[in-house]
């Protein structure tokens, strides 16, 4: 994972656990003393890979160490402008612009990623630089203004198993002077999420809904032709370990998923889906990957981010070496009992009454369902307590009749 390590981002440590702490970078595009470009954003990047053990997820978060590439322009004479970041061992993001006179937004959004990085992506079977780019990923705003959307929003670049999730997003393109334009044209989501006026201060945060068994939400992702790819039903709960500020110390804090509040993102792919639940300020992403071989699925890896009011700084943490939710591929994986997921020693999840289906899925509907350990556990429970109770039932049974029989011939016939 890529920690931040500048004045855009802190670490905050308890014992020898470490909080990664991630803000806007921002980046900035000349060409000579004239701003074309700026941008401030967070994003975290969830890529699939293959390895020698099947498939895995990378999942790290853009530094506040990266910087401007060479690719980047302002554009002219057929040249669109364009922001290419630079950051890693060989690692590039790129947004390149597009306008009408009337409205400018990116027209394509790309990603290069080296997995000769082994730090990055342990184990992998391949090596060199990979690129994929999708287009028009939802970018726009009108001419002179900044483009806002401080909501997580997931971008999937096709069928390649790589998903970009932005945040705290500030930039405009075309500019005409050196700051970003005080006219903010605001993303669906922020319009959704806040009634404050674009020009003000963003709402505060509210606190987390308090606790109790979560309401059960229903959940689906499709790709870029409408169909379903991920099926889920399940209630959710997060349980973030974290600095309180109103009590000085570490708590461990639980709030519940509310699905009516949640926005559904994701991605659709061969081998790797993603789902990813934004409430508020807490995000919540899902990958889930298959197995081609055995064609068996599991939920490979977790990234989630908060900033929640007790929170000294915002929380984010991930984990991409997952083992949860195995079942067969044609078939969904069910389980009605509470389950506990250990993500990090900072964050877990519980969860209630689930049933999912992360691939081929068929006519928008779960297909056969494969019980979980716990549940075929507590199925088991009656039926061995019911077959000792008969069998005692027996045994009294058996014993009554053998003493009645012994009574009956100690009397003599006179």
């Amino acid at each position: 994972m890529f920690v931040t390590q500048s004045s855009f981002s802190a670490g905050v440590c308890f014992s020898l656990v470490c909080l990664v702490v991630a803000h806007a970078v921002t980046f900035e595009v000349k060409e000579g003393n004239t701003t074309c470009i700026i941008a401030e954003l967070d994003a975290n990047f969830t890529i699939a890979y293959n390895t020698t053990n099947g498939t895995n997820s990378a999942v790290f978060m853009l530094p506040a160490s990266a910087a401007v590439g060479t690719g980047s322009t302002c554009g002219g004479s057929g040249v669109p402008p364009e922001l290419a970041v630079s950051f890693g061992d060989g690692h590039t993001l790129s947004l390149e612009f597009s306008s009408d006179n009337r409205v400018y937004s990116v027209a394509n959004l790309s990603v290069q990623y080296n997995l000769s990085d082994s730090s990055t992506f342990p184990q992998s079977t391949s090596t060199g630089l990979v690129s994929v780019t999708t287009n028009a990923p939802g970018m726009s705003a009108r001419l002179n203004s900044t483009y806002r959307c401080l909501s997580a929003a997931a971008v999937s670049l096709g069928g390649a198993g790589v998903t970009v999730t932005f945040s705290d997003v500030r930039m405009e393109a075309y500019m005409l002077g050196a700051n970003l334009s005080i006219d903010e044209s605001v993303c669906s989501a922020d319009q959704k999420a806040t009634t404050v006026a674009p020009t003000q201060t963003p709402r505060t945060t509210p606190a987390p809904v308090p606790t109790g068994d979560p309401e059960r939400g229903s959940y689906n992702v499709t790709n870029s032709n409408g169909t379903v790819c991920l099926l889920a039903t399940m209630g959710l709960q997060l349980n973030i370990t974290h600095l309180s500020k109103s009590q000085n110390k570490t708590v461990s804090e639980l709030m519940n998923l509310q699905p009516n509040r949640a926005t559904v993102t994701g991605s659709c792919g061969v081998t790797v889906t993603t789902l990813t639940l934004t409430e508020d300020q807490t995000n919540l992403s899902f990958t889930f990957t298959m197995n081609s071989t055995t064609q068996k699925f599991h939920l490979s890896a977790v990234n989630v981010s908060a900033d929640w009011p007790d929170m000294t700084a915002p929380f984010s943490t991930a984990n991409s070496s997952l083992e949860y939710f195995q079942g067969s591929v044609g078939r969904s994986y069910m389980c009605s009992s509470k389950q506990m997921l250990a993500v990090t020693s900072t964050f877990s999840i519980n969860t209630f009454r689930l049933q999912l289906q992360p691939f081929n899925v068929t006519g928008n509907q779960f297909a056969a369902a494969e019980e979980c350990r716990v549940d075929q556990e507590n199925m088991l429970i009656p039926i061995i307590v019911g077959a000792a109770l008969a069998g005692l039932v027996l045994i009294v049974l058996i014993a009554y009749l053998i003493g009645r029989k012994r009574t009956h011939a100690g009397y003599q016939t006179i």
